[in-house]
């Protein structure tokens, strides 16, 4: 059985890898020259950081990444509103990493090939159609770079791993109505700064009618001046934006007025935003949750079959969990259209409900709780204004909701 991946990010990879676990023949196509580090930070939740460590990559990611300590929330003058420990600290088996996406997008290639070889990662290949029969699924590329025609490639399935610009969503669902802008644009940067908090803090801070910042380091190890590399992503409400473009550069002057005066007990958050090297600019997106993702002998995965707001750290997450499911099924045997339609069954609805609570109660909606109950004021008495026992009862909901609570982590399959 041969199984042609479409896309080699975080979710193509990590199925690859889980198929050769598993003896699965496949090929992975990816439309870039080579693979290399690019992107910002992102967070691997524990269900998602069991998932790696059972294909034996924990030390790796601990050697590169940050191991999280702790959440916190804070309003836009600083004031500490609800923290939480999280991963190994707060008691789970396994850590909660932040990471740049391209330091474990290189963890995961690394180690495909070398478990694998060389030859199972194709680059400079896009795909440009797919088709299937009732034998096999073909697959057409053309050189990403000339546009010169590949030799079509023929598969038991095809898997479109290929994100929220998917080719191959587009072909099974032409209809499906694009992205949906959720009214908040995003500015992302990282800078070299010094540690904050305990140097392994997730910061959540301000609400996003104002303005609101997530920031959290990605690399542990520090430069000669002793900093770490700071990911922040700045996001504002506002009507205007551009149509989302991953490599769209941002310009300091289009946000930096809403965040000029957080300058923390902790962090001088203008300073951060101000020494970065570069900006993007991109608006939050998704798409509605489809009512079906495998067709015969093709599928989807992650970004491709779910696009989510980026508000619950848990995009990347849920493309593990999607590719354990799949790999699962294949490793269980059967025809393939049953097999890609137990994958579905397993994890449309799933993923489906953290599409909709990211739009709704995702984490930071503590945020939001306390900037309408004081009036974006800073308060003189937390308390007076919400109770511990709430904000613990939000942020646990979502942990439910996405998969993530002790009990679920701990019944994943190993």
């Amino acid at each position: 059985m041969d199984v042609i991946i479409i896309g080699a990010g975080i979710g193509g990879l990590t199925l690859a890898l889980m198929l050769q676990k598993a003896g699965i023949s496949f090929r992975v196509y990816e439309s870039a020259q080579e693979i290399r580090p690019i992107g910002v930070g992102i967070s691997i939740l524990p269900h998602a950081s069991r998932q790696l460590t059972e294909l034996g990559l924990q030390d790796a990611l601990a050697e590169v990444a940050v191991t999280a300590q702790e959440s916190c929330f804070f309003n836009r003058f600083g004031q500490l509103v609800y923290k939480e420990p999280v991963g190994t600290f707060a008691g789970y088996d396994y850590p909660q990493f932040q990471i740049h996406r391209g330091d474990l997008q290189q963890i995961l290639y690394r180690a495909l090939v070398e478990r694998a070889g060389p030859g199972c990662v194709v680059t400079g290949w896009k795909c440009v159609a797919v088709e299937q029969s009732d034998t096999q699924a073909t697959a057409r590329f053309v050189d990403s770079r000339t546009g010169e025609d590949r030799p079509a490639q023929q598969g038991a399935a095809i898997v479109g791993c290929d994100g929220i610009h998917s080719l191959v969503r587009r072909k099974l669902v032409p209809d499906d109505g694009g992205p949906i802008y959720s009214g908040v644009n995003m500015w992302r940067g990282t800078t070299w700064w010094k540690p904050y908090l305990t140097g392994a803090s997730y910061v959540r801070a301000g609400w996003l009618t104002h303005g609101k910042m997530v920031i959290y380091p990605i690399r542990k190890k520090l430069d000669p001046e002793g900093r770490q590399l700071i990911n922040w992503v700045a996001e504002i409400e506002t009507p205007h934006y551009h149509q989302q473009d991953w490599n769209r550069r941002g310009q300091l002057d289009d946000f930096i007025g809403a965040f000029a005066d957080w300058k923390f007990d902790f962090l001088d958050v203008p300073g951060l935003i101000r020494g970065a090297d570069s900006i993007l600019e991109y608006p939050m997106v998704d798409k509605d949750p489809l009512t079906r993702w495998s067709f015969g002998r093709i599928t989807l995965l992650g970004d491709a079959a779910h696009p989510m707001y980026p508000r619950g750290s848990n995009g990347a997450g849920q493309a593990i969990l999607d590719a354990r499911a799949l790999a699962d099924c294949f490793a269980a045997g059967g025809d393939v259209v049953g097999i890609l339609k137990a994958y579905e069954d397993k994890r449309l609805e799933a993923t489906a409900t953290v599409v909709r609570t990211n739009r709704t109660t995702p984490p930071d909606v503590i945020l939001k709780e306390v900037y309408e109950r004081t009036g974006d004021r800073p308060f003189a008495r937390l308390d007076d204004v919400i109770s511990q026992d709430e904000l613990a009862a939000l942020s646990n909901s979502y942990k439910k909701v996405a998969g993530y609570d002790k009990a679920a982590v701990s019944a994943q399959r190993a």
